[in-house]
């Protein structure tokens, strides 16, 4: 396959998977919804219907992505703060779980597109709860000054003004604080501020019959060829701990990066070394196009040549894109490194090809279980 291309093992996928089934085990009325928009790959999507997950959805198009794989609509999730009319429809006319509704405004349109349809539309309030995920500024979404969400002053009469509109059904309140959290305490300060709106809504006599917790769990991007299993142990550890779940009540999580991030890497090769009077440029005919992460995080990828194990050297690798910004890593020891050599770059199973654009009029990247 022509390169730059992903790889995907199947078999890290596969252990992950059962990992996760082998640590929600233990909470009851667990549901594991994937965060479709980290990998949409069929590829992906396969394994993890086998293993009856459900989708988290963040558009239109991802809800029929997932229809599309074989998911069935009552196990769809739809979140996002800017639901078009359109995908509010679809969503209604497939039938899906369950809205995760971020405001009043969106809270009225599902009312009038559903009935117009005649339909019910089940939803859950996304509730802001400004705690601090500790993670990249650009990833936290759990803050009062992000965009995400309704502010816990607000959730009462919202909640009392859906339960009485006749095309709404309240089932829940939703949260997700961030991603690639990698320290517990974020997970545990979310159950301490669940817990504690659950028991401001009782105390007005609101009963919940779902909690979801979204996801954000973080992997090892340092250290992923030895250690490319989160820490789901801890990660449900927390919830069963700290969360204090009612009788019945249904509990969900939105899993992604967690899920798919150490089973890709993206497969370049070297155009050209090119010796400046202080560095030298590793230039691969990947880019910020295939893999935009670097640029726009500031991630780390660790990057190997799968092709040389000559004495190690000092490096920039850089893409192709007329942009500054196009930059894998600097100053990192690769061993000598000429044109034509094979370079991986690990952990994109997450955020990568699902984020790959046509920036300079290039092809979007292909993908492959075989290598």
């Amino acid at each position: 396959m022509q390169t730059p291309f992903y790889h995907y093992d199947l078999n890290i996928l596969e252990q992950t998977l059962c990992a996760i089934e082998e640590h929600s085990a233990q909470l009851e009325n667990v549901h594991i919804h994937y965060a479709i928009k980290a990998n949409a790959n069929p590829l992906i999507l396969k394994p993890i219907l086998n293993h009856n997950f459900g989708i988290d959805c963040v558009s239109g198009g991802e809800v029929q992505a997932a229809i599309d794989a074989g998911f069935a609509p009552s196990s769809i999730v739809f979140a996002g703060v800017g639901k078009a009319d359109w995908e509010i429809d679809l969503a209604l006319e497939l039938g899906i779980a369950c809205f995760n509704v971020e405001s009043e405004a969106e809270l009225d349109v599902i009312q009038e597109r559903a009935a117009l349809k005649n339909k019910v539309a089940n939803i859950a309030f996304r509730v802001n709860p400004n705690v601090d995920a500790h993670t990249h500024a650009n990833i936290t979404t759990g803050l009062a000054e992000n965009k995400f969400g309704i502010e816990i002053p607000m959730l009462e009469p919202i909640i009392r003004k859906a339960i009485a509109l006749p095309n709404i059904a309240f089932k829940g309140i939703h949260f997700h604080i961030g991603s690639q959290i990698t320290e517990m305490e974020p997970f545990e300060a979310l159950c301490h501020k669940v817990n504690e709106v659950q028991d401001l809504l009782e105390s007005k006599g609101i009963e919940l019959e779902s909690i979801n917790v979204g996801g954000g769990l973080g992997v090892d991007y340092d250290n992923p060829e030895t250690n490319y299993i989160p820490d789901f142990k801890s990660y449900f550890d927390v919830f069963r701990k700290n969360l204090k779940m009612r009788a019945g009540q249904q509990l969900h999580f939105e899993l992604g990066r967690a899920i798919v991030a150490q089973c890709g890497r993206l497969i370049t090769k070297v155009l050209y070394v090119k010796q400046g009077t202080s560095k030298q440029f590793v230039i691969v005919d990947a880019g910020m196009t295939e893999l935009i992460r670097p640029a726009l995080y500031d991630a780390h990828h660790k990057i190997v040549n799968l092709s040389s194990e000559d004495e190690l050297q000092k490096y920039d690798v850089v893409g192709p894109i007329c942009e500054s910004s196009d930059v894998f890593a600097k100053d990192i020891l690769l061993p000598m490194t000429k044109r034509g050599d094979i370079i991986a770059l690990l952990s994109a199973g997450a955020y990568g090809e699902t984020m790959a654009s046509k920036y300079n009029l290039r092809k979007l990247p292909q993908a492959t279980t075989e290598f």
